[in-house]
């Protein structure tokens, strides 16, 4: 298994760096956010290190997702909150501070004003036509 020796995930993975641990398997880790942007938020990763979603096998994601999913169904027992996102960022522009895969389990409480919520607005519907087809040709 990869491990970038530099990556504090990684580190906190192999308890070189502690964590408060919410639950591990042969290739995840879940663990608290220990900069909180709302009571309950966790952290879910692969042990593997994969730097983003693109490096990331998709047995890796898979596996990630669904402790992703353990992780919200407790959180959500645990708090009760009004809602809960789980974010996956790729790149410092989409705010990826640590450049190991890592999906944000995010407990949310009405009006806690975290600014992550975009309005609705009717776009170019010939150009995101368009745009659909430049995109299926990757697909």
């Amino acid at each position: 298994m990869h491990r970038d020796p530099d990556c504090i995930f990684c580190k906190i993975v192999s308890g070189e760096v502690p964590s408060f641990k919410l639950f591990e398997d042969e290739a995840t880790f879940a663990f608290m956010d220990i900069n909180p942007a709302n009571e309950g938020h966790a952290l879910v990763i692969p042990k593997e290190h994969t730097p983003d979603l693109y490096a990331a096998p998709d047995e890796v994601l898979a596996r990630t997702v669904v402790t992703a999913k353990r992780v919200a169904t407790a959180l959500t027992r645990t708090l009760n909150p009004d809602g809960l996102n789980l974010i996956q960022c790729n790149g410092a522009a989409a705010a990826q501070s640590v450049m190991h895969f890592h999906i944000h389990v995010l407990p949310r409480i009405t009006d806690d004003a975290l600014a992550m919520n975009w309005g609705l607005k009717l776009g170019d519907i010939d150009a995101i036509g368009r745009l659909a087809e430049r995109i299926r040709v990757w697909i």
